[in-house]
Order: structure tokens, then sequence, then C-alpha cells
């Protein structure tokens, strides 16, 4: 079996006859056609870190700290990607990893993305700030492995009722994001004046939550209002309402008359996220569900001490594609104390920075059991919709079976640091 050389030669026979895919599979490439394709809000939003974008330039820069040394004479003409993961069967150590407000690269969304990876069997994490409820999301997704992305609420009922629903579409994991209690200083997205959420993008998990509808209602009823326009301010104000109505579900008019967008934004703002979470908070979340908890978002080897002190499931070396704190950690220069920190009790994944197969491979060397994909699949959704993210996860799977093969290595279970020079 080889993936890599199949679709290699399937690219190189097409283009006997002039064919060209849409999608490239050169990341800088991949990454200038998504530009042209995307709005400037949608690609403030999507590429945009925090900062002087420094943490995203230092997430790829540092993959270059760490040079693969291959083995020759090793017999890899069979080789094989599959692993299991909290008692999941993948076809390869790899996520569609959790990214908000998907409609802005494409109006279908997670529908889209849910396509690609029941394609391809490449799980998905759900997120909360998606754009599309996650219960059709899941029946988009059929049998292919799930896990809930979760950001913590500052209501305990909204908390609560999210658990219940990744439950119930069968999630095989909660991924809790802790480094995002607040919005990072994200200076693209400042200097536009544009937060895709408060036009009422990317809020579908709330806006189809009984107890987040029920804080609405009380919203309503207790006549609260937002700020008022001034004179010059009333053109972008309603265009900002037009936007939060067209996005709440219902008819349009419906939702102008009745306010219901209007309040449903206003009360995501207030209940986002909260900043007052300590450890011992997680056993309070251990108490409402069974499902193995992730935590997601961890740089420091002493944050992973404190994750297992706390009895989770799995750890997710991240830094948020650098749009959290600029100046950061490079998240893969994070990885390998964090790895021997956990010694093998747990399991390890990784994100930000991946741009490639070469960078999964690395990243699994340095000790990661898996690597959740961020950026590259939203430009190809961007570009060609399912096919195109399909086409990206095809590209990484394609040149990590190679590079595990160029390297030396059979499988996934024989790759480790005595691969880097």
């Amino acid at each position: 079996m080889s993936i890599g050389r199949d679709l290699q030669s399937a690219i190189f026979r097409k283009g006997l006859f002039g064919h060209r895919s849409v999608v490239p599979t050169e990341p800088s490439a991949l990454a200038e056609a998504a530009h042209r394709a995307m709005s400037k809000e949608a690609w403030a939003y999507v590429a945009g870190g925090a900062g002087q974008q420094r943490t995203v330039e230092a997430n790829t820069a540092a993959f270059d700290h760490y040079r693969l040394v291959p083995r020759m004479l090793t017999n890899v003409e069979s080789r094989e990607l599959r692993t299991t993961l909290f008692g999941v069967d993948m076809p390869a150590p790899l996520m569609l990893g959790p990214v908000g407000v998907l409609e802005l690269a494409h109006p279908r969304a997670e529908h889209e993305v849910a396509a690609a990876a029941r394609a391809t069997g490449i799980p998905m994490v759900i997120s909360t700030q998606a754009s599309v409820p996650m219960e059709e999301v899941a029946e988009d997704l059929g049998d292919t492995p799930r896990l809930y992305q979760l950001y913590w609420s500052k209501d305990e009922s909204i908390v609560e009722s999210f658990v219940r629903r990744a439950e119930a579409i069968g999630s095989d994991a909660l991924v809790v994001t802790l480094d995002t209690h607040m919005l990072g200083w994200r200076t693209r997205d400042l200097d536009l004046g544009y937060l895709p959420f408060a036009r009422g993008l990317g809020i579908a998990q709330y806006t189809s939550d009984p107890a987040f509808r029920a804080l609405v209602e009380e919203r309503i009823a207790g006549g609260g209002a937002g700020v008022r326009p001034g004179i010059r301010e009333i053109p972008a104000a309603l265009r900002a309402v037009a936007s939060m109505a067209q996005h709440h579900p219902g008819k349009l008019v419906d939702n102008l008359r009745s306010g219901q967008a209007r309040a449903a934004v206003e009360t995501f703002l207030d209940v986002f996220s909260r900043s007052d979470l300590i450890w011992d908070d997680l056993d309070r979340l251990r108490e409402m569900t069974d499902l193995p908890i992730v935590l997601k978002g961890l740089q420091a080897p002493e944050d992973a001490r404190r994750a297992l002190e706390h009895g989770v499931d799995g750890i997710i070396v991240s830094n948020h594609g650098g749009r959290q704190v600029d100046g950061a950690i490079a998240s893969i220069d994070a990885l390998p104390s964090i790895v021997d920190e956990v010694d093998g009790r747990i399991p390890v994944l990784f994100d930000s920075g991946i741009r490639s197969g070469a960078d999964i491979l690395k990243a699994l060397a340095l000790g990661a059991d898996a690597v959740l994909l961020g950026r590259p699949y939203v430009y190809g959704l961007a570009l060609a919709g399912a096919a195109g993210v399909q086409a990206v996860l095809e590209h990484m799977l394609a040149e990590l079976d190679l590079s595990l093969g160029l390297v030396g290595c059979r499988s996934v279970d024989e790759i480790g640091r005595e691969l880097l020079g």
C-alpha cells in the first residue's frame, strides 16, 4: 500500500492532459490562493494571530530546528499509517482541529468539512464556535469519529448542556480549550473592527442550545438593550443587525421583528468564556461526563504534571496557532518537555504550525501521538469546499507516507526521536 505514490502518480498523469489542481500542494501557494479567494475580514480572522504575529511565525519557523536523518536499506515497500487513540481506530495520526466561524471560508462551513472527514475517515473535532449545530455535523459525519471541543462558558447550565449534547452525538472525547478564556490582542481583526461573533457568525452551537435560548428569553423579557448608535453610525449598525438576523435560526423577517438575533449575540458576548477557572474545576467537569477529557492549550511541563494529577485522559500541546499570546514559545518547541513529563501515561497530541506531511512526521518523532490540522484545511475549504478540504488531507497523508518510507520506517509505531539529528 502506498498512499503517497498513488496520489503522486495520479497528479502527474492528470498533468499530462494539462490539469492543475485548484488546491496547491505547496503550503505557501495554498495560503496565497486562499488569501485571494477570501474576503479581507475572513483572511484576517483565519490567518491572523496575536500582536505582531511573532508566535504565528515562530510556530512554523521552529520546525527548522528539527532535522530528519533518513535511514537506508530498511525495506519500506509497504507502509502503515493507521493508529488508535482513545480507543478509536484512525487511518492516520491526524485529526481536523476545531476552527471556529468556518462560514467565513465557505457558506456551508462544517457541512463541507464533515463531508471531507467522512470521505477520508479522518476524525473531526467539532468547535464550540461552529457555524453549524453539532447534531447536523454528526449526521454529516456518519460513522466517522468525532470529538467535541468545549469552551467553558460563564454559565454552568450551558456547559452542562453542551456536554450532554456532545455525548448524544457520539463524541469520542471532550476537548477542553484552556488558552482562550479571553481573546488575545488580535491586531488584524482590531484594525478592521471585525469580530464575527458580534455579527451573529460562529455561534450556532449556542443558538441551537436550550440552555442558551432560555437565557436569551430572560434577556428579552427583562427588556435588556445594547448600546444605541449615533446618527452617523446607524447604517453600519443596521448592517450588523441584518447580519445577526441572517445568521440566526428562523426567518429573517421574524428575527428582525422579535429582536431574538440581537439578544442572542448580546447574551453570547456575556457568557462566552471565563477567566476564573482553576485546576479543581476539572473535577466538576469529570462529574458531568464519562467521556475522556483532553486538555488543549498546554505549553508548560508543570501544567502537564497538574493535568496528570487531575486524571485527565489526554493533552494537546498548542498555543492556539499563535492567536493568543504574541511572542510565546513555538508549540513544537514546547512538545518534547511535555512528552517527557507525561512519559507515556496518557496520549499527547499536538497542534500549531503544521503545514505539511513532513511537519507531521517531525511532531510524531518528538513524541506526539497524533496531530491536529488547522489553517491549511480552512484554506482548502475556501478554495473548493469539501473537495478542497479532502485534497489538503490527501496531500498531507501522501507526504507523510512518502516521508515515512524515505526516512526508513514502515509504520508510525517505528517513529522516534532517533530520526532527528
